[in-house]
């Protein structure tokens, strides 16, 4: 990871059940194996799902219900694993040489965003939504041109997107309008 990747969740929860039911599982199925190897009965219910597998078709209603929510588990699992989680933290740029990383939550990005956006002259209200890669405000205006307080708007959110030190500096897009009557 590099120094101004995302930050990843440990997720030690979900890995830590799926090995617990992993584990389990498959001492369960071990110790039958080696139970029926030294001469034991095989375990009823691997005879019963043995039975089933052999008599039921494989287009069975069962058998297409259970495969597909098999899939959608390991789907799920799988992204689990290979995508960072904590969507909500948006990392701040550092000089390389910090022991720890620093980052800032997307909403409070948002209202700090707000907050300056709505010491612009003009603006009645204002909504900030704070992306990975680009922020969107769209304001309503009371008096003044709508152009002028677009570009007011423009240099004040992009003075504070500089402040907030992000290491990938987002996009900003700001739409201006007066209210409905």
């Amino acid at each position: 990871m590099s120094a101004t990747g995302r930050f990843w969740s440990a997720r030690r929860v979900p890995a830590g059940l799926t090995a617990l039911v992993l584990l389990g599982a498959l001492g369960l199925l071990l110790y039958d194996i080696a139970s029926e190897r030294t001469g034991h009965p095989v375990m009823e219910w691997r005879r019963w799902l043995a039975d089933q597998l052999a008599t039921r078709p494989l287009d069975d209603g069962w058998i297409v219900g259970i495969a597909v929510a098999l899939v959608v588990l390991g789907v799920w699992m799988v992204a689990l694993a290979v995508t960072p989680g904590l969507r909500k933290l948006l990392p701040m740029s550092d000089d390389g040489k910090a022991a720890l990383r620093a980052g800032i939550d997307r909403t409070a990005a948002g209202l700090m965003l707000r907050d300056r956006a709505m010491a612009v002259p003009g603006v009645r209200a204002v909504r900030v939504d704070v992306g990975r890669r680009r922020i969107r405000a769209r304001a309503q205006v009371h008096f003044r041109d709508l152009d002028d307080v677009r570009a007011d708007l423009l240099t004040t959110l992009g003075d504070g997107i500089r402040q907030l030190g992000l290491a990938r500096r987002p996009g900003l897009s700001v739409r201006v309008r007066r209210p409905a009557r």
